[in-house]
């Protein structure tokens, strides 16, 4: 494989990223820094096919990055390979408006080949290819320049890699027919609205006790408030506020700017500074949430109550026998939450759609209608179907 260490000029680019246009797919990675900072910062990035390997330096003065982009969210006929690449996906769509399509993700893919919930990179590499990667240069300040040869050697080593195990993993996805499983997956992972830093939405990823309109209400806004000042300062919105004391703030909203020193997680500064100013004048602003928008109970649909949350406890046990026994993660196949929902007696639900029905869903939705029971078979925990005709002995007393 050609290895071309460091991209710097944009008609280097612009002739790698025409011969990559004639490939069937290439690999992708990005070094990046964001510790500090709300935008992700690009440092670098690594890309591939089965002949050569690049990488790309954006910070190289005067690089046009569009001949690269739009290899990455304008060209269809392209296969983007990334390894858990939600973040890379993300710092495209901040600088395109786009995300790279079509998308294949090997993390994603070893799900439906093995019961590997999240595996890493270093992990896949050694299991397909029996190699041990360097992680020395893996947590290293990839902003500063100059960048030495073994920086560069190991990022581009990510993308090389990938496209040797790929090919493989897509093998072996054909062999086992299960190819057709990923394909909502790559969707959802190059769905734009996943990257959109929406401050109207961001309060539903803050755990919250209370499903009270008035206090989802100022959670809402006050979370609103945090991203709008966490994109302007371009720092982490935690370092604005915890998740825990916007939750604290909207359960138990304090009457005057004062008794901001009281409360825990915020400093004393804040009971008489600009920043408490607007926190407080967003409080006071905050609408009730509207109905329309309230999470529903149980975080899918009906309450569940201790006999459903039994069965809710015997359904995730059937998970763990099915995804062992076809060797697949389990939460390819479902979550927790989803088990909960068809316990409590919901039934619009995607584990009883498709494929996912016909490897799993089937068999949860009989064992909820009383037609299938655990059994121990030579030490091992297996499912068996209930003859119908014979009823519970409790039922024949």
């Amino acid at each position: 494989m050609k290895i071309h260490k460091l991209i710097t000029t944009t008609d280097a680019l612009a002739d790698l990223c025409e011969r990559l246009a004639r490939s069937d797919f290439v690999t992708v990675d990005t070094e990046f820094m964001r510790e500090n900072i709300y935008w992700p910062e690009l440092c670098l990035v690594q890309i591939a096919n089965d002949r050569e390997a690049a990488a790309i330096d954006p910070k190289a003065d005067g690089l046009d990055l569009t001949p690269l982009l739009d290899l990455l969210t304008a060209n269809e006929d392209v296969l983007k390979v990334f390894h858990a690449g939600g973040q890379d996906v993300e710092i495209i769509f901040n600088l395109t408006g786009r995300t790279p399509h079509p998308i294949f993700d090997t993390q994603i893919a070893m799900m439906a080949i093995s019961q590997s919930e999240q595996i890493g990179y270093a992990n896949l590499v050694e299991s397909w290819l029996g190699l041990t990667i360097d992680k020395g240069a893996r947590f290293t300040d990839w902003s500063r320049r100059p960048l030495t040869d073994r920086q560069i050697e190991y990022a581009i080593g990510d993308v090389t890699h990938l496209s040797g195990i790929f090919p493989r993993i897509l093998e072996r996805l054909r062999k086992t027919g299960r190819g057709a499983w990923l394909d909502i997956e790559m969707e959802r992972l190059a769905d734009p609205e996943n990257y959109r830093n929406d401050p109207g939405t961001v309060w539903q990823k803050i755990r919250a006790p209370s499903r009270n309109a008035q206090v989802l209400g100022r959670l809402k806004a006050l979370a609103a408030w945090r991203e709008e000042e966490a994109q302007n300062k371009n720092i982490p919105r935690g370092r604005i506020v915890r998740d825990e004391t916007l939750a604290d703030l909207a359960s138990h909203p304090p009457k005057k700017q004062e008794d901001l020193a009281k409360v825990r997680g915020l400093s004393g500064a804040w009971k008489d500074n600009d920043i408490g100013k607007r926190l407080m004048r967003t409080l006071r602003d905050a609408e009730p949430l509207p109905h329309d928008e309230l999470p529903p109970k149980n975080g899918r649909g009906a309450p569940l109550g201790k006999e459903g949350a039994l069965v809710a406890d015997l359904l995730k046990l059937l998970l763990k026998i099915r995804s062992r026994e076809i060797d697949v993660a389990a939460r390819l196949l479902t979550r927790s939450d989803e088990l909960e929902a068809l316990a409590a007696g919901l039934r619009d639900l995607p584990v009883l759609q498709g494929w996912r029905y016909e490897t799993f869903g089937r068999d949860a939705l009989d064992l909820v209608e009383g037609k299938l029971a655990f059994a121990v078979h030579r030490g091992r925990l297996k499912m068996t179907h209930v003859d119908e005709r014979t009823e519970p002995a409790a039922e024949r007393e």
